[in-house]
């Protein structure tokens, strides 16, 4: 099923006496030697996609590269290993975060090893919050196919052409990929969100097809800032179809409105964040429109 922009879920008004506890704490996990920058992405986008609190755990040795980007979110240093990343000791500390959280993300700028992908495995399996899964989190589960059907809670994937192919094991044509993302999501209990032009998002059940965005958007860290803004949605309380669907339009959309103003050739993913307030009122204003 297709769906149309009036049919997308409402941002409702916020309350006058709303409070940052209102709209949720955004847990994002990530990060590595050399990929600071991606979980950076994640972070600053999940607060332009309004979460009330964002915190960014990465490797200790990065943790003063991701809070040099943004005063606004939180920073928690997680052990690392030797190359860097996350270590596979740093279940007990992340599971601290998990407590307070509203909802998390996994995977922008996490890298490789054997204990980091058992680690994201756990987590997966484990952990009862909403969940964003997005880059290397993908391919660690792809690395575990045994795990993508035992979800601990509410499971979000956001996976590109390349990443889907890993998590099930073969290379599709386009349109025979999307009735595999449909299948999976169904087979598993998750929301599928294949990256692309038109990107599809499906539960199984639902699938709906995006009609923002554009080519410029092909640039490194927009599917960081996707992931962050699908766990703000989530942290205020949309379920995970609703902010999936709602995220990718809303990012595309932050990307058709960057594009007017400078091209697409010169696009970058620090933009897509710069233009999602615009993003937010342009939906705002249709919705109310067409109301």
């Amino acid at each position: 099923m297709n769906t149309p922009e009036h049919e997308l879920p409402c941002l409702p008004a916020r309350r006058p006496d709303a409070h940052k506890g209102d709209f949720g704490l955004a847990t994002i996990v990530g990060g590595s030697r050399g990929m600071a920058g991606a979980a950076a992405l994640a972070g600053m986008a999940a607060l332009r996609g309004g979460a009330g609190l964002v915190r960014v755990a990465v490797p200790g040795g990065c943790l003063d590269t991701v809070a040099g980007f943004e005063p606004s979110y939180m920073t928690v240093p997680l052990p690392e290993d030797d190359a860097g990343r996350i270590a596979a000791g740093a279940f007990d500390r992340i599971a601290e975060l998990i407590e307070p959280a509203s909802a998390l993300a996994c995977g922008p700028g996490l890298g490789r090893s054997t204990d980091l992908d058992q680690l994201v495995v756990r987590l997966y399996r484990e952990v009862a919050k909403p969940m964003v899964f997005d880059a290397d989190a993908l391919n660690a589960l792809a690395a575990a196919p045994d795990a993508l059907a035992q979800p601990g809670g509410p499971r979000i994937l956001t996976p590109h052409p390349g990443e889907f192919a890993r998590l099930i094991g073969r290379k599709l044509d386009a349109e025979a990929r999307l009735e595999a993302a449909v299948e999976l999501a169904n087979r598993c209990g998750v929301v599928v969100v294949l990256k692309g032009h038109a990107t599809m998002v499906t539960d199984g059940r639902r699938r709906a097809i995006n009609a923002t965005g554009n080519p410029g958007m092909a640039t490194g860290g927009a599917g960081d800032v996707l992931t962050g803004l699908i766990v703000a949605l989530v942290c205020q309380r949309f379920a995970p179809f609703d902010a999936a669907r709602l995220g990718v339009h809303l990012h595309g959309l932050a990307g058709d409105l960057a594009a007017e103003e400078m091209g697409q050739i010169s696009l970058i993913a620090g933009d897509l964040i710069q233009y999602l307030s615009e993003a937010f009122w342009e939906y705002q204003d249709n919705f109310e429109d067409g109301a």
